[in-house]
């Protein structure tokens, strides 16, 4: 059943909307066989393209799926749902973005000079007065939460752990409409329901996936399609993570349901693990170095030290030794820190500072500017107040080891790029000599 909203009836082109009758046109073009990417087994039996039903909506058994297509590889299943009838109306899917905490965005492409306008939600009656003819999506997302017959899909999908699933996200399109190739970082089953949406993908292991930077969508700067098809309702394509694809409305106005899966990053895995476990550990369980023998250099963050965090922090051992000293250098030393030192006013210039050195001048390093160093395969790493620089092992030596430096020789190129980014950092101050 529909959810009890006061639905707004949007545009006489969004109702009554029954795909266009025809004989479905020859695009399907497999250029090589499927081949997506490193973790995939290279077995040429299998077929990217298979025929579904109503007992076999993947056309094969979910364990065949899983085994050979789950994150491996694409596939198009043809009447993975036989006569599939739409279980909401395009006008209710209007109606639904118009809602205000209904997440929706209308994306319209000017063609001709291919700029893309995105509009986000709540949406309004005159923001679909003003649509064009062709050329323009919308989008609702967690449809399945707001209508009970749109969440009756996820039964086909119960082979999958529940928590892995996100979401029913709905696109509705008019001819040309679409968001642009682009790639998504998680699985997804695309359903067509309404008319046509032609496909083009790219399962080439090496295809470029840098983002445009003059669109607010992630589109993909280039996209060459390696198969290319025309779905019809009912067909649904399976993407796994990573694959380049473009779909755009085709002949008519186009429904398409996106059953997309969750995947958190590993940088959202290891950040809430760490402030699970932070909220758990006792405030008595310390950094502690019992071991510890005189150092040589009092700023160097060395072997040993590396060593005894894997053992305080049991799931750091499995970092490399350079991630773990690049967090470590940027923790301690802004750890505990009250204050920040503060910008020049004026950045000093790398002619200004040539004059200052050659005038004798001395570099004093900030009170408040805490510093570390770590020596890397080449040169080393300076850690001041939360921030790495680069640098030459002896001067970051140096830095760490003395509040004043002076020079007794001209320093070197490499040495002048530090000082002047920790001067206009505000790390260092130069002191020109007294005058006697």
């Amino acid at each position: 059943m529909h959810i009890s909203i006061h639905y707004l009836f949007i545009k006489a082109s969004l109702s009554g909307i029954a795909p266009q009758a025809g004989v479905r046109p020859a695009l399907a073009r497999d250029r090589r066989p499927c081949a997506y990417n490193a973790r995939m087994t290279k077995t040429p039996t299998l077929p990217i393209e298979v025929r579904g039903s109503a007992k076999h909506p993947l056309g094969m058994s979910p364990a065949q799926f899983l085994r050979d297509y789950w994150q491996k590889r694409p596939l198009l299943i043809r009447n993975a749902f036989p006569n599939f009838t739409p279980p909401i109306e395009p006008n209710d899917l209007a109606g639904l973005a118009c809602e205000e905490s209904a997440l929706s965005r209308l994306i319209v492409h000017d063609e001709k000079r291919d700029r893309w306008n995105v509009k986000v939600g709540p949406l309004s009656e005159d923001d679909f007065s003003k649509t064009p003819a062709a050329n323009w999506t919308l989008l609702v997302q967690d449809v399945d939460k707001w209508d009970a017959d749109v969440a009756a899909l996820l039964e086909s999908f119960r082979f999958l752990p529940s928590w892995r699933v996100d979401d029913i996200m709905i696109s509705y399109a008019e001819p040309g409409g679409g968001v642009g190739a682009h790639v998504d970082q998680y699985d997804v089953f695309l359903l067509q329901g309404l008319g046509q949406r032609h496909w083009g993908i790219s399962d080439d292991p090496a295809a470029p996936k840098d983002f445009r930077d003059d669109v607010e969508l992630k589109q993909l700067k280039h996209f060459e399609p390696t198969h290319e098809w025309l779905l019809e309702p009912g067909d649904m394509l399976y993407l796994p993570p990573g694959v380049p694809h473009d779909g755009v409305a085709f002949g008519g106005p186009c429904m398409t349901f996106s059953v997309g899966m969750r995947a958190p990053s590993r940088a959202e895995l290891t950040g809430d693990l760490a402030d699970y476990l932070a909220e758990r550990l006792p405030d008595e369980l310390r950094y502690t170095d019992a071991d510890l023998t005189p150092v040589k250099a009092p700023g160097e963050i060395d072997r040993a030290t590396l060593v005894r965090l894997k053992q305080a922090l049991p799931f750091a051992a499995a970092l490399d030794d350079t991630l773990l000293t690049d967090w470590f250098g940027c923790f301690i030393t802004r750890y505990r820190n009250a204050q920040v030192p503060a910008h020049p006013e004026k950045p000093l210039t790398e002619a200004a500072l040539q004059k200052l050195l050659d005038g004798g001048a001395q570099m004093l390093r900030h009170p408040w500017a805490r510093t570390a160093w770590a020596k890397g395969k080449v040169g080393a790493t300076l850690f001041v107040s939360g921030h790495a620089y680069p640098a030459p092992a002896a001067l970051a030596e140096q830095l760490c080891d003395q509040r004043v430096l002076a020079f007794d020789k001209k320093p070197s190129v490499a040495d002048r790029a530090v000082l002047l980014a920790l001067i206009n950092d505000g790390h260092l101050l130069p002191q020109k000599p007294r005058r006697r």
